[in-house]
């Protein structure tokens, strides 16, 4: 199965209006309580995709205005518990937060710029989730991580290596 940035939201429950995702159905359906703090953080991360939470603050803020940090965090907490978000934690990143939930999709991290892009699991049996010996526990997901360098860093690599060498100024008098 090729790359496909197409998501499925909320594990494709089928949430929708005019304006994007019914999240207040979501929340319902969730068993969790509708509050604009939850919205908020749901529509920034749909909007974003791969948001760290610096980012999601900045926009719940900007969407409902004054809202504590740890109002923000205390939802996504909450929100990735009830896999509505998924966390992403890339080794060395800070934690991301996306809406393509309940799909086993993996994930591209250029190692210059730190974007993530979403990539289908590689094969639709999902192979990854049948490990060579499950030790007895019951797989439901598996999180592969792959490595590299993006399109827009990898001409940027091509441009400076192309580039010729800074003229030094000679000393001899």
């Amino acid at each position: 199965m090729a790359a496909d940035s197409q998501s499925v939201r909320f594990g494709g429950s089928g949430h929708s209006s005019e304006g994007g995702t019914d999240w207040a159905g979501a929340l319902r359906d969730s068993r969790l309580r509708v509050t604009p703090t939850r919205l908020a953080v749901l529509a920034a991360v749909e909007e974003i995709p791969h948001a760290d939470a610096d980012t999601v603050i900045q926009r719940v803020r900007a969407r409902i205005g004054s809202v504590s940090t740890q109002a923000v965090y205390d939802s996504l907490h909450t929100l990735v518990g009830a896999r509505m978000l998924r966390r992403i934690e890339p080794a060395g990143h800070p934690a991301r937060y996306e809406t393509r939930t309940g799909d086993n999709h993996h994930h591209l991290v250029c190692r210059v710029c730190a974007t993530l892009t979403d990539v289908d699991c590689a094969v639709g049996s999902q192979p990854c989730l049948q490990p060579s010996d499950d030790h007895g526990y019951l797989v439901d997901e598996a999180e592969v991580v792959y490595w590299g360098l993006c399109p827009k860093c990898q001409s940027q690599t091509a441009a400076d290596t192309e580039s010729p060498p800074p003229t030094v100024p000679s000393t001899t008098t």
